[in-house]
């Protein structure tokens, strides 16, 4: 592998390339309509996409495409060369105008709009996210220069994950510059929102995996006993690598490198096959565009390692699952972390006014944000292994408790915990000072030391939605918050009185003890928290009241944009249950039936000969297997025709949360019952005429 300073960003049209290689004029315009938002002039764009082509075509591109986020939770493309019609002479020239760069045009109607588009209304745009840079990506036959895009209706609506998110950025930009100037701050010009997304996935043996119909149609195993060990022994965690992971893992961070990601850490998680990325912090708009890059490197980088990368919140049952832990904190544009409390937090009194401000946020919209990472797969992962309760709670550790408490008991804070020296008892280690707080793996919304991780989010999923969220709600708390000083006599009071009140309001959102136990249910209960246990209850949180006129009011998300989400998050759940049950009826039926039938009939000639054996009537331990094996086989059958009715009876449910509601409270829980019986199935029917490799063979033999 090559020096990473001379690899990374290479193939990213990045703040240094324009610099020398756009006009003086033209780099200095751009800057400024980034830095204050303003609409990209077309001739200033004609420069722009030449010189940008130019460089594109110098790294091997031959097309380019406008990349954005459709709401699939994956990106989309589509190519057009650098080509221009042929001249009389039959040649042609490479051509890349402003207005290809600015604009595209791909089919709105054949994406999920949830009745935004309908198939007569096909016109949609994408256009150029000029904040996100563009970059080529390379393949063994060529590359292609990627344009990061939002994307939205010929009505302008947004079709997109990217489109709120870049609304959300500016709401919580402008609300939070309100607030710090409230405190004399005159020389910050913005507030970014900064994010950082850890993400976890599973690696297995391809040629294993093609085997598995269920994990090639859903992302997931329908079917699998549990091996005789799993994460029990927690030796996997932090394990050495091993060489084939850490060679496709290097892979991996040299092509994520020279795209512009910062990838920096990687490690074995706990599950057997299971491992973890992690980022530098970036841009929420930019951190989102990199995490959709990091999802698709590993996927295409296993694949030419003869390996496959599984996404899916929980591809085995039994063990843990994976997630995405949304790291989001707030930061100046000269360098101001906006959440760093500083040495003695009591003494900060803005990150104090912020702090509750958050507190308020999450408390008044704990449905939202836990909509926010609601979906089929996080339904099987939320709740236990590592993964956060559907309880939201924040956990602020023991010396913003300790501060939090002081406001609502005396109204004022006087002190601050600090950190002890930590004594390790080993004359030869070096004592040093431990942190103020520990950590709680437990909490859905932790702070950790001058940010805030949001670790419910899905492993597959867009980290944009969280974001659109944390950013909107921020900005609501920040500007009621500002609505109140501005008007204030004594704002050093007002203040104080603001931070006392909020604290007392909305101190039921903060815990940080164990959030699996179910004296924290019953708690969380007394204190009024909701407890929304599937997707399905959590998508009405979208279209409340509440969430309408906040989303409205800071021009993130209209009532119309809002409804198409809420279908299109229905449609999607009934549709991705009604995939796994047909799924599980044609292997149970085509692959694992027959073969235990083929085994029984085994059994039943082995009995028949015994008992021929026998001068007289005897029972052998084929018999009692056979009973066994034709008890649970009968079971399976029955499980699987009530499987077919069901599935077959949610097809005739109204689309929407009716049919959603059908999958989830009638589906899914006779797709459990024709697991179980499989499952035990597996362990008596011999492994060489078992339909499909065993979770030992995939978690284990990599």
């Amino acid at each position: 592998m090559e020096n990473i300073t001379e690899i990374f960003g290479e193939n990213v049209f990045n703040d240094s390339v324009m610099q020398a290689r756009l006009p003086k004029k033209v780099y200095a315009q751009l800057k400024e309509t980034i830095r204050e938002g303003k609409e990209l002039d077309a001739a200033m764009a004609d420069v722009i996409a030449h010189e940008m082509k130019e460089w594109a075509i110098e790294k091997g591109a031959t097309h380019y495409s406008h990349w954005f986020q459709p709401l699939t939770g994956a990106t989309a493309e589509k190519h057009d060369a650098f080509l221009s019609a042929p001249k009389e002479n039959g040649k042609v020239l490479m051509e890349f105008s402003g207005k290809e760069l600015i604009k595209g045009e791909p089919d709105a109607s054949s994406f999920p709009s949830g009745g935004l588009r309908a198939t007569f209304e096909a016109r949609g745009y994408t256009a150029w996210d000029c904040t996100s840079p563009a970059f080529v990506k390379k393949d063994e036959k060529g590359a292609t220069l990627y344009i990061p895009t939002a994307f939205c209706s010929y009505k302008g609506e947004a079709l997109d994950e990217k489109t709120p998110l870049l609304r959300s950025m500016e709401a919580v930009n402008k609300q939070a510059l309100r607030l710090i100037r409230l405190f004399g701050n005159t020389t910050s010009r913005r507030v970014t929102p900064s994010v950082g997304a850890e993400q976890e996935y599973f690696i297995i043996d391809r040629e294993k995996y093609l085997k598995r119909k269920d994990l090639i149609f859903t992302g997931r195993t329908l079917f699998g006993a549990m091996p005789p060990k799993g994460q029990e022994l927690d030796d996997h965690y932090f394990g050495v690598i091993r060489e084939r992971i850490m060679n496709f893992m290097r892979e991996v961070n040299e092509e994520l490198w020279k795209m512009g990601v910062s990838a920096k850490t990687q490690h074995n998680e706990v599950a057997p096959g299971q491992h973890e990325l992690a980022p530098i912090y970036a841009q929420c708009n930019v951190a989102a565009d990199h995490n959709q890059l990091v999802m698709e490197t590993l996927k295409s980088v296993a694949y030419r390692h003869n390996l496959q990368c599984l996404l899916h919140e929980k591809p085995f049952a039994g063990v843990n699952g994976s997630g995405k832990h949304n790291n989001w904190s707030l930061t100046t544009d000269d360098g101001i972390n906006l959440l760093d409390p500083g040495k003695t937090p009591h003494e900060n009194i803005q990150f104090l006014l912020m702090l509750t401000c958050i507190l308020k946020a999450v408390d008044c919209h704990a449905d939202l944000l836990r909509e926010s990472a609601a979906d089929v797969g996080n339904d099987q992962r939320l709740g236990a292994d590592e993964a956060p309760p559907a309880i939201i709670s924040v956990y602020l550790g023991e010396q913003l408790e300790d501060v939090l408490t002081q406001l609502i008991s005396t109204g004022e804070a006087t002190h601050s915990l600090h950190g002890e020296r930590l004594n390790t008892g080993v004359r030869t280690l070096p004592d040093f000072r431990k942190d103020a707080t520990d950590r709680n793996r437990t909490s859905p919304f932790a702070f950790t030391g001058n940010k805030f991780e949001f670790r419910m989010v899905g492993s597959r999923d867009s980290i944009a939605s969280a974001n659109v969220v944390l950013n909107t709600i921020a900005a609501e708390a920040f500007c009621e918050a500002c609505d109140v000083l501005e008007k204030a006599e004594d704002f050093e009071m007002a203040v104080h009185d603001l931070i006392k009140k909020y604290a007392s309001e909305h101190a039921r959102i903060v815990f940080n003890g164990n959030g699996y136990s179910q004296e924290w249910v019953e708690e969380a209960a007394r204190r009024g928290l909701p407890n929304i246990a599937s997707a399905v209850d959590a998508i009405p949180s979208l279209t409340t009241d509440k969430s309408v006129q906040m989303f409205e009011k800071f021009h993130v998300l209209t009532k119309a944009e809002l409804e198409s989400r809420r279908e299109i998050k229905y449609e999607s759940y009934a549709k991705a249950v009604n995939i796994e049950a047909r799924a599980m009826l044609d292997i149970a039926s085509k692959q694992i039936l027959p073969v235990v039938v083929e085994y029984a009939t085994m059994l039943a000639h082995s009995v028949n000969e015994v008992k021929a054996a026998c001068s007289e009537a005897c029972t052998c331990v084929q018999e009692e297997m056979l009973c066994e094996v034709s008890g649970l086989l009968k079971d399976m059958k029955g499980a699987l025709d009530c499987l077919r009715a069901r599935t077959d009876e949610a097809s005739h449910k109204a689309a929407g949360e009716e049919q959603a509601r059908y999958f989830k409270t009638e589906v899914e829980p006779a797709m459990q019952a024709l697991r179980a019986p499989a499952d035990r199935l597996e362990m008596l029917v011999a492994k060489d005429m078992w339909p499909m490799p065993s979770y030992g063979d995939l978690l284990f033999e990599v």
